[in-house]
């Protein structure tokens, strides 16, 4: 009995049980639900799913005062656990978490902008914003996802509003795709004879949710919209079966703009990431960004609220400086999410200057970059390079992404062996400021790779799968060794006998002579050392299947994935 409780209240992603937070059922703010891997009892009430334990103050307690300016670092890369669980999706070389001992060089990549960007442009009457020329369409956060149901691309974006607009702000507009490049503007009836899916409100920010764990099919799309009522900021959360027709459920405690909530589909807690504009002396405002948890999304709105009580983060020291007014303080002016099989990606848009009062004099776009980070217990952000992810244009006269880069909710998408990015860009024609959608590609698991000539062995591992995978560019070649917990080679997994792998693949198979899967080593615990020639690794893992799938989250979707918005078989 005390198993089953566990495996229905948490829904295991190990297990693939397709679960959402009912709207009827409290939130758990200060006792995080715990992933437990399959056929194991929990052991420890706090234990995640790849073997990091929470502290023991939860979210923790962190000071707005003495911590504002220093970002953070994951308490787990120097408190390791001392077996790392890797069933659950593919194992990212982002951080130091799954390196024991190397003399590889970490390289960090970025995405390539398509070359045709902008994507989405606003071209009609409800797409522009006032009446001097500017004009709005794309999404702020909003989202852009794959549903695999009906074999679609999917964008909810903010449009300018034009006639339908209140106080000056935007409206929200649906877009779908075949190839998630070229997008329509469907005729809704929402507003008849125009894309608008949602509007009479002083909009700002919106998550639109494709929730693929969501047994609730009225509930499968989920909207946090900000809006301003009374001068006070708050959450409006709203369900759809179809993200088209919305049903109002909950508003929030005053917030501020620019706020957003993502899925932890890992603990199965909904992220409240609340703007908080710190106040700290009468020339100094600073960015920073509060947090609230909940594993229903109706009581977690309800009770979210910007408090400096909840501080999560602020701008990080080495935070890049706009080189026009390097004397600004950089600050997060928002923070993106998404599960990206077995890690949390975020995407921070860090803005360096200058006010909005600088900009029109100037006549300038103020600027916000994007840039990455990850998270293996959903809190702790780990961002070791600082260069931005998405970058904006400052050689091109008319680039679409001069200023103002914002991430996108639901990104990024698989398609094949890439990753989409989408985000949003400005530019300025004339005074007037042209907002437009562009798609940027990335390598599957491209992030980073573990580059050189060399070795690199992990620590101690557990696993369920069978058969042994890598992504890996490799010019000279690869072998992969098995080692048990005092570093002796297991026997029939030996560098000699493993298949050499040479080449370029995303997804490769490694075999060893007489050892085609793992089957042999089920329940032991081992480590693995790579032994590489000329070549990087993106990542590694231990798929229970032949064909490769990692049983890991598939972020925004792609074609050709499971509908459960987990990388296992159809």
């Amino acid at each position: 009995m005390k198993r089953l409780f566990y495996t229905l209240l948490f829904c295991l992603p190990c297990m693939l049980i397709a679960c959402g937070g009912s709207d009827d059922t409290p939130g758990g703010d200060d006792n995080p639900p715990v992933v437990v891997p399959p056929d194991e009892e929990p052991v420890d009430s706090r234990l995640l799913y790849n073997g990091i334990r929470l502290p023991e103050q939860w979210p923790p307690v962190r000071s707005s005062s003495s911590e504002l300016e220093k970002g953070m670092s994951p308490f787990y890369l120097s408190d390791k656990p001392s077996v790392i669980n890797i069933s659950v999706g593919r194992q990212l070389f982002v951080d130091n978490f799954l390196i024991e001992s190397t003399n590889l060089k970490r390289m960090f990549y970025y995405p390539e902008y398509y070359p045709d960007n902008p994507i989405l442009t606003p071209e009609q009457d409800w797409e522009k914003t006032g009446t001097k020329g500017a004009a709005f369409a794309a999404p702020f956060s909003d989202g852009v996802w794959y549903d695999e149901k009906e074999g679609k691309y999917k964008m909810w974006y903010m449009a300018g509003g034009g006639s339908y607009a209140t106080s000056g702000a935007g409206v929200t507009c649906y877009a779908e795709s075949t190839d998630g490049i070229h997008w329509t503007k469907p005729a809704l009836s929402i507003v008849a004879g125009t894309n608008i899916v949602d509007y009479n409100s002083e909009r700002d920010a919106s998550v639109i949710w494709l929730d693929k764990q969501e047994s609730n099919a009225s509930k499968r799309y989920k909207m946090f919209l900000v809006t301003r009522e009374s001068g006070k900021w708050r959450y409006h959360y709203k369900t759809s079966p179809d993200g088209k027709v919305w049903r109002a459920a909950a508003q929030s405690e005053p917030i501020a703009d620019r706020s957003t909530v993502y899925k932890n589909p890992f603990r199965n807690v909904w992220v409240y990431s609340m703007r908080h504009n710190v106040r700290v002396d009468a020339n100094k405002l600073v960015r920073a960004r509060d947090y609230n948890e909940n594993a229903d999304p109706e009581a977690g709105t309800k009770k979210a609220e910007a408090l400096l009580s909840a501080f999560w983060f602020g701008p990080w020291a080495n935070e890049q400086r706009h080189t026009d007014y390097p004397n600004i303080a950089p600050a997060i002016y928002n923070q993106d999410a998404t599960p990206y099989e077995s890690i949390m990606l975020g995407f921070f848009s860090v803005w360096q200057g200058p006010e909005n009062d600088v900009c029109a004099s100037d006549n300038v776009i103020k600027r916000n970059q994007v840039m990455v980070g990850y998270s293996r217990d959903g809190y702790s952000w780990f961002r070791e390079d600082m260069n931005p992810f998405h970058a904006v244009n400052t050689t091109t006269s008319d680039a679409w992404n001069q200023g103002n880069l914002q991430s996108v909710a639901g990104a990024p998408l698989i398609v094949g062996d890439k990753l989409y990015f989408y985000l949003s860009g400005r530019r300025l024609r004339g005074t007037q400021e042209i907002t437009t959608t562009g798609l940027a590609t990335l390598r599957r698991d491209g992030f980073a790779s573990m580059k050189g000539t060399g070795e690199l062995q992990t620590p101690l591992l557990k696993f369920n799968g069978s058969y042994f995978f890598v992504n890996a560019n490799v010019t000279g070649e690869m072998k992969v060794e098995l080692l048990d917990s005092n570093n002796k080679v297991i026997e029939g997994f030996s560098k000699d006998e493993c298949k050499v792998l040479k080449g370029d693949n995303v997804k490769a198979k490694i075999e060893w002579t007489g050892n085609a899967s793992l089957a042999a080593l089920k329940d032991k615990q081992l480590k693995v050392r790579f032994y590489i020639d000329n070549g990087e690794i993106f990542s590694f893992w231990i798929s229970p299947s032949a064909n490769g799938e990692s049983m890991g989250y598939t972020a925004g979707g792609g074609p050709g994935l499971n509908i459960s918005g987990i990388d296992k078989t159809n």
